[in-house]
């Protein structure tokens, strides 16, 4: 490895010596690139074992190179006892152990070089082993995945740039609670620094800080990060994509105004409106969709069952609509496992496309939920299409379905922390992308919230958007101005709200020619959600080309 990145790479370091320390120790590092492992080891003199992700080892040719340079494996799922006990035994035979407690390839506000959380895990091994934590921080390795760089490059090498801090001890002196809050708030700290050295200390520019490995291999992918400044000129074939999408966001719009044609307002209908705003307006985010702890699944779960119900803590005029359910799609690992929700766009058109993509995360050491929201599915009231009734001129119906959706997902998150489940992600489309919204304005516990054309900004959906014409009408006609309904945006809005989960864990994902959540809607939220990721798809409201960019964005994001 020194002989190869010899030749590539021209390597500066700092503090050298404190990685030559004697002794065991957990060498933690940012990692930016495939090459980390691999450029650090060259420049310490003692021999790291590095804790690398079990997916490699699947491969007998990589599993017997990585085994040779005594790797060993980890399941980034779960913890792992054999892994722990391997680390440990390691670390109190004087060894090395290397570990990225990011979990995975970050960049920019992902990384904690930027104040991302640490995953857990690192402090807890150091502590128990006894043993202190070296801080490293990598940059310019991302580079070498650049063709268009080496070739301007020609015969120079690549500047890589390694900082080593100083040990910070595992606090024998505190308790185990305390000393791992201590070490993690000391390396985060340390982290940050050593990242603001390097670039005080060897002026980087913006080109030598960490970028995604898809934007330094130069790929032309059709999904990017929304960027300001001025568009290029549109291609025919852009235009005959916009043209295709718009046409059928319309027809769509149009069908959706037409049922929402049966649903017409009384003239008490502002009364009640009132009433309902008033009594909303004293409730926090968290007493509105405050999820009542008086259902047991546990039994549905041991029974390892497909559909799990229970009684919603809601009740609607619709029996069929009161009785939740979710489709529940188990890994083989058990409730422990990290567990997707899957959340079904507004009218959602057939269920085959998610249980595909439950079985896509079932493959991946995931167990999944197929959620059915209120109004859907087996929740139709007879005579009524699949969610029509979700979304209608009855405005106090609609904020109720919504807090159905988020109340009844909060309880199975709830009953899974029981059965052992640490870890849930979100992936919701539209209608259960605002809802996926409204959950993360109220748990913090995800590991990634994905969230594809979610309605974000409840003044644009019902007084601009072209799929609410008729309610509009009706609204007017019943009185019901936009200063009234704006009272309950502090509990329905996600634009007008902040996450309490990590802003970095969530990724909006929107569509060029949506017409029904533009694109400058979902601009606004992650402007707003500062370290949120936006991504682009050429599209509109409907389309499938969503779900694959989304999937593949997750797993380049490290979350899956």
């Amino acid at each position: 490895m020194k002989l190869l990145f010899g030749c590539v790479a021209r390597v500066h370091v700092l503090r050298r010596e404190n990685a030559n320390r004697p002794g065991g120790f957990l060498l933690a590092a940012n990692h930016i690139s495939h090459f980390d492992p691999f450029i650090i080891s060259s420049v310490v003199g003692r021999k790291i074992d590095w804790m690398t992700m079990a997916e490699f080892f699947r491969s007998p040719v990589v599993g017997f190179f990585l085994r040779a340079v005594d790797a060993f494996p980890a399941d980034r799922d779960r913890a792992d006892r054999k892994t722990i006990r391997t680390a440990i035994e390691r670390l109190k035979a004087s060894r090395v152990v290397g570990i990225f407690p990011e979990g995975g390839i970050r960049d920019g506000a992902h990384s904690l070089l930027q104040g991302a959380p640490l995953r857990p895990g690192a402090a807890t091994l150091a502590h128990i082993a006894r043993v202190p934590i070296l801080p490293c921080v990598i940059l310019g390795s991302d580079r070498l995945y650049s063709m268009k760089s080496r070739k301007l490059s020609g015969l120079r090498r690549t500047p890589i740039w390694i900082a080593f801090g100083n040990p910070i001890s595992h606090f024998p002196e505190l308790q185990k609670s305390e000393a791992r809050e201590r070490i993690e708030y000391e390396l985060a700290a340390a982290f940050k620094n050593l990242y603001a050295e390097l670039q005080q200390k060897f002026r980087l520019t913006t080109d030598d800080l960490p970028h995604p490995p898809r934007e330094r291999f130069g790929e032309r992918r059709r999904v990017r990060a929304l960027k300001s400044g001025p568009v290029a000129a549109a291609s025919p074939h852009t235009k005959i994509a916009r043209f295709a999408a718009s046409g059928i966001d319309g027809l769509l719009c149009a069908s959706m105004n037409l049922l929402q044609s049966r649903h017409r307002l009384n003239g008490r209908s502002r009364q009640d409106m009132e009433h309902y705003v008033a009594g909303c307006e004293r409730l926090t985010a968290q007493e509105y969709y405050l999820a009542p702890d008086d259902i047991d699944l546990a039994k549905q779960f041991e029974d390892g069952r497909a559909t799990v119900t229970w009684r919603s803590p809601i009740e609607t005029q619709f029996p069929a609509n009161n009785i939740a359910r979710s489709d529940f799609f188990p890994c083989g690992k058990g409730t422990s496992a990290p567990t997707v929700f899957l959340l079904h766009a507004l009218m959602s058109a057939s269920h085959i496309g998610y249980r595909r993509c439950a079985a896509r995360f079932n493959a991946l050491g995931w167990n999944a939920c197929f959620v059915h929201l209120p109004y859907h599915y087996s929740r139709v009231p007879r005579g009524y299409w699949n969610g029509e009734l979700a979304i209608t001129a009855d405005l106090i119906r609609n904020a109720e379905g919504l807090r159905q959706g988020v109340i009844e997902t909060r309880q199975l998150m709830a009953r899974l922390r029981e059965r052992g489940c640490e870890e849930f992600g979100v992936l919701g489309a539209s209608y259960g992308g605002w809802i996926g919204a409204l959950l993360a304005m109220v748990e913090p516990d995800f590991r990634f919230v994905a969230l594809m054309a979610p309605i974000v900004n409840v003044e644009h959906a019902i007084w601009g958007s072209p799929a609410s014409r008729f309610m509009r009408r009706e609204l007017h006609r019943a009185n019901v101005e936009p200063s009234l309904v704006a009272r309950h945006f502090h509990l329905s809005s996600p634009l007008h709200n902040d996450p309490l989960c990590d802003s970095a864990r969530l990724l909006f994902v929107t569509g060029e020619f949506d017409l029904i959540a533009p694109a400058e809607q979902i601009e606004a939220i992650h402007q707003k959600w500062r370290g949120s990721e936006l991504l682009r798809v050429r599209q509109g409201h409907f389309g499938y080309r969503m779900m694959r960019e989304t999937m593949a964005q997750l797993k380049e994001r490290g979350d899956l």
